[in-house]
Formats: structure tokens, C-alpha cells, sequence
């Protein structure tokens, strides 16, 4: 067998060792080694491995193996058929893997934006890849009618200023410090890059209008084929030049995508409203109307709505809006969870509930990703609890989870022992999960 297993130090990874090795032990022609293959990659579904039983066994009789021996090969392969896959898909997933993991070192503003313009896939959301790209030092900059493609784009940056803030500030949000709220607004620092980095310390990644929820493609188009001769003037310029219709105006503003043109949500609102399509008789009709003093939308609003809008936001973190309630709660942040020191102690921790999974191999474990302004917490609920807490589990937005922490090989897991529905602190929140996928 040594020659069927060495170089995976006699751990069978690829199904032609298995191939190989019943070749070796049961005498096994390469023909019906590969018949063997196909049925053991669909035992479950069909039974068609059993039929194999009785001529493996004999081949290993007859080779001087015995019975014991041969049933726990069995049951082996068997078990094998739930993991095994061609040692060619193998090579081809480690390539991808490879090839992915070195873009998103070298190049993670391309690589997030690649990921965005491919949505619907895999399994993370766009709220969880922009949040990833900036803790690697992406600068992202919103949806703007003025700049933005319908997909994600590369832009340049403009030069860091002395104190090592961008210049700008586009992509700290509509209004930034317009609400009294400055100190609770993410500053974008400028980040610490490598030599492998330089090559994107000018480049940032604007989001397209795709990231508008209910924005259709053919609108978007209009919108840059139509800014494409001449800038646009203003929202009513915008508007009859690219045909936007009431309900897509309100869609853009609403969404912050106005801000170039209007200034504030509320203002861009005012604006789009104001700014039907003419009638052919009066196009070329002039008219003044007094400017109308609006407030600002407040930091909880332009959040809200980010995430009503776009399912993610540029400008807070929704946790870090409650963060004094949940402080008062003993919540600590998910930060704490890769603290060492943690490590075996019960903490209390709070987020936006961004995945659920229920995996079939997991003995009835349900897996739960917690999100926060600070980072993720990986919660595993057994199932007594999840049966016992079925409401809170499935149904919370903002769930908070008393547990104890673990920690193996740099993984950190909170074990559940009770679940809180914390959704009351955030009424307005609009934001769904990607559960048992």
C-alpha cells in the first residue's frame, strides 16, 4: 500500500489512491477500479457501493488479508465517498484558492471590486466584503449618479493630506460631521502599507449603482450614457437628460446617490421630487422658486437608510449607534473574542446577525456569525439550546449570546448557552441575513 499512500503520509485525500490501493489489496482491474470510484462518490444516493462488497472481500481473502481487516476498509471507503474528490479537482481548487488569496494580498481593491460586480455569490455579502476590503486598508467610496458605473470601479485618489487623512472625506458618508455627531463618525487614516501596497495607495473603490437596491441596469446606463458629452447641473438637468422617472429619483436620493448634485438626503429628496419630466410645450419655460431651508438628516437616519438602500453603509457601523445601550447591557465588543487572555471565560457578546447555518454533517449544530463595528464573533448554538431559543435564533436581526469562549489553532468560537433577541435597539433596522445556504 505504501506505494498507493506515501506521499500523503498513508492518509487517502484523492479518490484515485483509493483507486489505486483496492488494485493493490483486492486485485481490482484499473476498469473496475473506476466503476468502484463512480459509486462510491454517489453510495449514499443509490447504494451502489454494496454491490462491491462481496468481490473486494474475496480479493482480500484470497491476498491473505483478514475479515476484520477487510470490514474496516469497507466501512472506510464507505466514509470516504463523503469527502473523497479527484486529485485534478484538487489541483484546480488550489490554483483558484492560490491565485485569489494573492490578488486579495497584493491588489484587495480589485479583488473586492471583483466580488462586488459578481454578486449574488458565495457566501459573505457586500456589507461584509467592504468591511473586510477597509480593515485591509481599502478606501471605498460611495454611489454617486456623478461618477459611479452601474458596476464597481477602480478611481483615483486624490493626495493624503499632512495629518494623513484623504482628502475629500467622500468616503466617510453623505455630510460627514453635518449632525453634531463628528465624534462618532469613522475617520479614514491613512492606512500602514508594505512595499507589495504601493501599487495601490492611489486607488480606491467606488461603488456602482448595482449596490441600489430596486435600481434597474437600464437606468443606470441612461444615467452615465447621458453624463457622458456634459456633467450634470443639477437633479432636474439629471433628470431630463436621462429620462429618470419619479420612483428612481426618489431611489437615488433616498440611497445618498445624490449627494454631488443636492447635497443631503433630505435635500436631494426636495430636489427630485421638484423635478418632473417637462411637458414638450414647456421645455424651454424658466422658473424660480425659493430655496427651502431643510434639516439635515441625522446619523441614526443616514445609517438606517444606507442599509435600507444598499444593505451596507459607508458612514457607521449600526452597532456602534447602540453601543452605549449595550455597554449597560455588560456587552463586551467582538474584538474581545481574539483577546488571549479570553480565552475559556464567559463573555457576552452582541451583532447583527449576518449568516446562519445548519449543516447536515454538523450533528444538529447551528452556526451563527455575529457582526459588529469592531469585527465578527463565531457562535456555535447546540442543538438543546436552538430547539429551547428556536424564536430568538431564527428570527432576531440584532442578536446578543452569553457563552463561553474557545479558542483552537488561532479559531475563536463562542459556545451559546443563552440567546438574547436585541432587535428593540435598532426598531428601524432593515437588513437580511444569508441563512442555511
Amino acid at each position: 500500500m505504501e506505494s498507493a499512500l506515501k506521499r500523503t503520509l498513508g492518509v487517502p485525500i484523492f479518490q484515485e489512491q483509493v483507486m489505486e490501493l483496492i488494485q493493490v489489496v483486492a486485485g481490482f482491474t484499473a476498469g473496475e477500479a473506476d466503476e468502484l470510484r463512480r459509486a462510491m462518490a454517489a453510495w449514499k444516493r443509490k447504494g451502489g457501493l454494496e454491490k462491491f462488497h462481496d468481490r473486494i472481500l474475496d480479493g482480500m481473502l484470497e491476498r491473505g488479508y483478514e475479515r476484520d481487516y477487510f470490514e474496516r476498509i469497507f466501512e472506510q471507503i464507505k466514509g470516504f465517498g463523503e469527502y473523497g474528490f479527484p486529485e485534478s479537482h484538487a489541483a484546480s481548487f488550489a490554483l483558484l484558492a492560490y491565485a485569489s488569496s494573492w490578488l486579495k494580498c497584493h491588489h484587495p481593491a480589485a479583488f473586492t471590486c471583483a466580488l462586488l460586480n459578481s454578486q449574488p455569490m458565495g457566501f459573505y455579502q457586500p456589507s461584509q466584503l467592504i468591511q473586510d476590503a477597509q480593515r485591509h486598508g481599502v478606501r471605498v467610496l460611495p454611489v454617486d449618479v456623478t461618477i459611479s458605473e452601474w458596476d464597481c470601479t477602480l478611481e483615483e485618489l486624490r493626495s493624503l493630506s499632512p495629518s494623513g487623512e484623504v482628502a475629500g472625506g467622500e468616503g466617510c458618508g453623505e455630510g460627514a460631521g453635518s449632525h453634531g455627531h463628528a465624534g462618532l463618525r469613522q475617520k479614514q487614516k491613512a492606512p500602514t502599507l508594505s512595499p507589495d501596497d504601493k501599487a495601490n495607495r492611489g486607488r480606491g473603490l467606488r461603488l456602482g449603482l448595482r449596490q441600489l437596491q430596486g435600481l434597474a441596469q437600464a437606468t443606470a446606463k441612461r444615467i452615465v450614457t447621458a453624463r457622458t458629452q456634459t456633467p450634470f447641473a443639477d437633479v432636474a438637468d439629471m433628470t431630463r437628460r436621462a429620462g429618470i422617472a419619479a420612483a428612481d429619483r426618489a431611489r437615488l436620493a433616498d440611497a445618498g446617490a445624490l449627494r454631488s448634485l443636492s447635497g443631503h438626503r433630505h435635500r436631494a429628496r426636495w430636489d427630485s421630487a421638484g423635478a418632473e419630466l417637462p411637458l414638450p410645450v414647456l421645455a424651454d419655460a424658466r422658473t424660480h422658486e425659493t430655496r427651502v431651508a431643510l434639516r439635515p438628516p441625522s446619523l441614526r437616519e443616514d445609517v438606517m437608510t444606507d442599509y435600507a438602500t444598499q444593505g451596507l453603509s459607508l458612514t457607521l457601523h449600526p452597532l456602534a449607534l447602540i453601543r452605549p445601550a449595550l455597554a449597560r447591557r455588560r456587552v463586551v465588543p467582538a474584538r474581545a473574542t481574539t483577546d488571549a487572555g479570553n480565552h475559556g471565560r464567559r463573555l457576552r457578546c452582541a451583532g447583527l446577525v449576518t449568516v446562519r447555518q445548519h449543516p447536515g454533517t454538523a450533528k444538529g449544530v447551528t452556526f451563527v456569525t455575529l457582526e459588529d463595528e469592531t469585527g465578527q464573533v463565531n457562535v456555535v448554538v447546540w442543538r438543546a439550546l436552538a430547539e429551547k431559543q428556536h424564536r430568538v435564533l431564527v428570527e432576531s436581526s440584532v442578536m446578543c449570546v452569553d457563552g463561553k469562549l474557545e479558542a483552537h489553532d488561532g479559531v475563536h468560537h463562542l459556545i451559546a448557552d443563552r440567546l438574547h433577541d436585541y432587535s428593540a435597539l435598532l426598531p428601524e433596522f432593515s437588513f437580511a441575513s444569508r441563512d442555511f445556504h
